[in-house]
C-alpha cells in the first residue's frame, strides 16, 4: 500500500493555514463617539456653568440694591419716630397729620430679604402710603416757616427740642434723597439681570434655573393721592 503522507524536508510537520486577523472596529468607533460627543457637550456644559454662576451674580446684586432701599426706609422710620415725639403735644402740625403719619409708619413693611415680587409690592405700597403722609408734614412745616427753622421755633415755642427738631427735619429731607437713590440703584440692578436672562439662549435655560424675569419697581396705584384717613384715632398723640 502506498504511504501518502508527505515528508517535509528537515523531518518537520506540515504549518496550519494562518487565520486572517481582523481589525477590532467596535472599540475604536466607540472611542471615537465618545471623544466626539465631548468635542460637543464640555464647551456647552462650560458655557452653562459660566452662565448660571453670572446669574447668581446678578441676582444677588439686584438682591443687595432691595436690601439698600429697605435701609434706607428703616432709617426714615427711625427718624419719623423721634420727630413724632419731639412735636408731641405741640400746635405746629395738624392733629390729623400726625395721625396719618403715626398710622402709615406703624404699617410700613421693609423686608430685606424678599425675593418675590409680591412680597417687594407689598413694601412698596406700606412706604408711598408713608411718603404720603410725610408730604403733610413737610406741607404743614412750609405754612408755619418752612425753611426758616427759626421762626418756626419762635412760633411754636412748646417744641421740645428745638435743635433736634431742625436736625429731624433737615435729616428727613436727606432721608428721602437716599431713597430715590436707592430706588434708582434697585432700578439699574434689575434692568442688568432682566436684560441678561432673557438674551438667547440664556432665556432657555434661566427658567430651568429657576431664574426668572423681575418686576421694576414703580409706585403703587393711587400713591399720588393722600391716604384715605381711618375711623381710628391714634389716642396717644395728644
Amino acid at each position: 500500500m502506498e504511504n501518502t503522507t508527505q515528508t517535509l524536508p528537515n523531518g518537520g510537520q506540515p504549518t496550519p493555514p494562518r487565520k486572517e486577523i481582523k481589525p477590532k472596529t467596535g472599540c475604536l468607533g466607540s472611542t471615537m463617539i465618545i471623544i466626539l460627543l465631548l468635542v460637543i457637550l464640555l464647551p456647552i456644559g462650560i458655557w452653562m456653568w459660566r452662565a448660571y454662576n453670572r446669574m447668581v451674580t446678578k441676582e444677588e446684586a439686584m438682591n443687595k440694591a432691595w436690601s439698600s432701599v429697605n435701609i434706607a426706609y428703616e432709617k426714615r422710620a427711625v427718624i419719623v419716630e423721634q420727630l413724632i415725639n419731639t412735636v408731641r403735644g405741640s400746635a405746629l402740625f395738624e392733629k390729623s397729620t400726625m395721625t396719618d403719619v403715626i398710622k402709615a409708619r406703624g404699617n410700613a413693611l421693609t423686608d430685606k430679604e424678599a425675593t418675590d415680587d409680591s412680597k417687594r409690592i407689598d413694601v412698596d405700597k406700606t412706604q408711598a402710603e408713608l411718603t404720603q403722609a410725610i408730604k403733610g408734614l413737610q406741607s404743614d412745616f412750609s405754612k408755619a416757616g418752612g425753611l426758616n427753622v427759626g421762626v418756626v421755633v419762635e412760633a411754636y415755642p412748646d417744641l421740645k427740642s428745638p435743635e433736634l427738631f431742625k436736625k429731624l427735619m433737615d435729616d428727613l429731607n436727606n432721608i428721602e434723597r437716599e431713597i430715590v437713590t436707592a430706588r434708582e440703584g434697585y432700578i439699574k440692578e434689575v434692568n442688568i439681570y432682566n436684560t441678561y436672562i432673557r438674551k438667547f439662549p440664556r432665556n432657555i435655560f434661566s427658567s430651568i434655573f429657576g431664574f426668572d424675569v423681575r418686576e421694576y419697581y414703580k409706585a403703587s396705584a393711587g400713591s399720588e393721592n393722600a391716604p384715605t384717613k381711618g375711623e381710628e384715632m391714634v389716642d396717644d398723640f395728644k
